[in-house]
Parts: C-alpha cells; sequence; structure tokens
C-alpha cells in the first residue's frame, strides 16, 4: 500500500519517525534481563532485507533463530516493530505469543494467521489488525527503516487475551522478563540500497 505513496510525500515525511525509544524492549517495567541470542539465516543484525521478506517480494516472514534461553524461561514471545514508521508509535508487523521456552527457531514464512501453518505459539495482531506477518512496506523516499526483531523470554505466563495486540503483549510482560534478544533488519523504497550480507547458518 504505502509503495503507492509519491516520493515527494516520502521526502517530505523523513523526519517523521516513531522512534527507538518506543520500541517494546524499551519499555520501562518489563525486567531486568539478560541477552538471548536472536539471528537470522537470511539477513546479518544491521543489514538490509532480503527483497523476498516485504510487499516488494512474496512477503513472508524471514527464518529465525535464537539459543541462551534461560533454563527458568518458561514461555517466549516475539513482536517486531517498525521503528522509523511515520507514526506515534512503532508499526506492528508480527506479534507471536506462547513459544516453548528454550533455544529454538521459526522457519521462513512460519508466521501466519491461527490455523493456517504449523503451530508456533498464538500469532497476534499487527498494525493492520491481522494475524500474521505484515511485510515491510515503507514510503518511498523515506529513507531506511529499521525492523526489530524482539524476543522475550518469560518467568511465568500471563495470558494476553485471544489474539493479542501490542499493548496487551507488553502488559502481559512487564516484570516477567528474564532475557531478550534483538535483531534489526532494514529496508527503504526509492534509493540506492545494496543487498546483504545475509545472516549465519541456523544450527541443524
Amino acid at each position: 500500500m504505502l509503495e503507492h505513496v509519491p516520493h515527494w510525500l516520502g521526502k517530505a515525511l523523513s523526519g517523521l519517525r516513531a522512534g527507538t525509544d518506543k520500541l517494546a524492549i524499551a519499555q520501562e517495567g518489563l525486567g531486568s534481563f539478560a541477552a538471548i541470542d536472536l539471528r537470522s539465516p537470511a539477513f546479518a543484525n544491521g543489514a538490509r532485507l532480503p527483497e523476498r521478506f516485504t510487499a516488494d517480494g512474496a512477503g513472508a516472514s524471514p527464518p529465525l533463530y535464537w539459543s541462551g534461553v534461560p533454563a527458568e524461561a518458561v514461555t517466549l514471545a516475539l513482536l517486531v516493530e517498525d521503528a522509523d514508521a511515520p507514526t506515534p508509535t512503532p508499526l506492528v508487523h508480527a506479534i507471536v505469543w506462547g513459544l516453548p521456552g528454550r533455544d529454538g527457531q521459526l522457519a521462513e514464512g512460519a508466521v501466519v494467521a491461527d490455523g493456517e501453518g504449523d503451530a508456533h505459539g498464538d500469532v497476534g495482531r499487527n498494525s493492520f489488525l491481522r494475524e500474521g506477518w505484515l511485510p515491510p512496506d515503507p514510503p518511498t523516499g523515506h529513507g531506511e527503516h529499521r525492523y526489530a526483531f524482539q524476543l522475550f523470554a518469560l518467568a511465568e505466563v500471563e495470558e494476553p487475551g485471544e489474539t493479542p495486540t501490542r499493548g496487551e503483549i507488553v502488559a502481559a510482560m512487564r516484570g516477567r522478563v528474564l532475557a531478550a534478544g534483538l535483531l534489526t533488519g532494514t529496508y527503504s523504497r526509492g534509493e540506492p540500497a545494496g543487498v546483504g550480507p545475509v545472516g549465519s547458518a541456523a544450527p541443524a
């Protein structure tokens, strides 16, 4: 949808961005947490997302894998947000709640509406109020957008409700986060941009 925004309008909005301080991982009260190693075999941290994961390609969710989850973790939650969306708060691209509390991975294309693919926890609503992966779709000329993949290990489960929103997830995590991982991919339109580097191989 945003690919149809004129370049001049995207450029004019380039200073309007949600900000990294509004990402879920930066919110107060989540807990004092250790680090989880969160990676993707498709792109390195800070590198450009391959087109197939965006609205310019097939729009599948990228593969992810993680290690370093504390032994006492009960469950995991994944939130993906666009820190540079021209909105008051980051745009939510994916929510997955109730992942097993251990090292693991999500395959490419795994973040889909509940009941449409392999069971990977409860998939919540993105900013378009739909379950599943919202492919990156930044306005043309708005500059580089940073997509923050945030994985949280929780000490206990506080049910956020059916098809949870970002606000319900953050409220349910408050004071329960033991560890968290952050992986950032970038994407832009209307300016020169290369691909890569890719990430490291996922464990077998």
